[in-house]
């Protein structure tokens, strides 16, 4: 298990067991936990060229003064977070928090940095526990 793995029983007390590798389900309580997850939680299955596979299309993180802040699942590199509002639409990266594209005014940019600050690793366990298997990016191993 690498530093930003958490057990099989951490998981299963989260919103997101349903992305568990089932390679890491053992008994059947695990399995029947898995399933119920997967029928319960916002996930869809997308089938390509025979093949299945689960994805989330958004994690909600956190709603900040009006401002959601969102993970989406399958995304491009770098690893980032999305910002939603009637003001706000724009997208950041996860390490540093550095605008990447979008609309945000600046006093609005202060408050997504001064938010990020402390909520770092909240993002880092959302981007890595909502990554599909064939997401291109893979999980966060930048530095924390």
């Amino acid at each position: 298990m690498n530093k930003f793995e958490i057990s099989l029983e951490e998981y299963k007390q989260t919103p997101w067991f349903h992305n568990v590798n089932p390679s890491r389900l053992i008994s059947f309580e695990d399995f029947t936990a898995w399933l119920e997850a997967i029928l319960h939680n916002s996930c869809n299955i997308w089938e390509e060229n025979g093949e299945m596979f689960l994805i989330e299309i958004k994690q909600l993180v956190e709603r900040v003064n009006g401002l959601k802040i969102e993970v989406y699942s399958n995304e491009h590199p770098p690893p980032h977070f999305h910002v939603k509002s009637p003001n706000v639409n724009a997208s950041f990266e996860i390490e540093n928090c550095d605008f990447i594209e979008g609309i945000a005014s600046n006093s609005d940019r202060k408050k997504i940095i001064y938010w990020h600050k402390y909520a770092k690793c909240k993002l880092i366990d959302a981007w890595n526990s909502t990554r599909p298997t064939t997401c291109t990016v893979g999980q966060y191993r930048g530095n924390q």
